[in-house]
């Protein structure tokens, strides 16, 4: 057996118009699927498939969390995901795609969807990622408030007088 076998759907067997399968993803998954975005998570996977004439649309309903680097502690954290999407799919000769549409070999009869499954999760993630206020490593916090320049530290320079083009922009700012 495959380590992707259970991410299996099969289509040229489908006899009822409809089907439904239920997966649950863990850590496990992640490191099997080795993809860059995402290492460790949970989520719930439900995928509806519905027969059409010569296509098959499997619509991908997923809820759960993923564990990412805080943009701004660099400690991990838990990031709930919710993703939905689509995907069309024909049988054929070989594996391509045509247009939107995801063709399999007949022959086979079945699409895996565990990549599938990860890029709908990977592209669920916000772009930002940060703890909820004070929920990020203090220890961090204290050393970046160390060497984040104040207002009253005046320029980099340390002549204490500021670029007039910077005090216009303020004073546009302000106002």
């Amino acid at each position: 057996m495959g380590k992707f076998d259970q991410y299996k759907v099969e289509l040229r067997g489908m006899t009822a118009p409809t089907a439904s399968l239920e997966l649950d993803i863990d850590n496990d998954f992640f490191a099997k699927i080795d993809g860059p975005e995402v290492q460790k998570g949970r989520a719930n996977v439900k995928i509806n498939v519905t027969k059409k004439t010569g296509v098959y649309v499997l619509d991908f309903d997923i809820n759960g969390h993923v564990i990412v680097t805080c943009d701004r502690c660099l400690d991990e954290m838990e990031q709930p995901i919710a993703a939905n999407g689509s995907l069309s799919v024909k049988l054929g000769d070989d594996f391509g795609e045509d247009g939107d549409t995801v063709i399999v070999p007949e022959r086979d009869g079945y699409i895996n969807v565990a990549w599938y499954i990860y890029e709908f999760i990977a592209l669920a993630i916000p772009l930002k990622h940060v703890h909820a206020p004070g929920k990020c490593n203090r220890e961090m916090m204290d050393k970046l408030r160390k060497h984040t320049p104040r207002e009253d530290d005046g320029d980099m320079e340390g002549s204490g007088e500021t670029d007039p083009r910077w005090d216009a922009l303020k004073d546009i700012m302000d106002n």
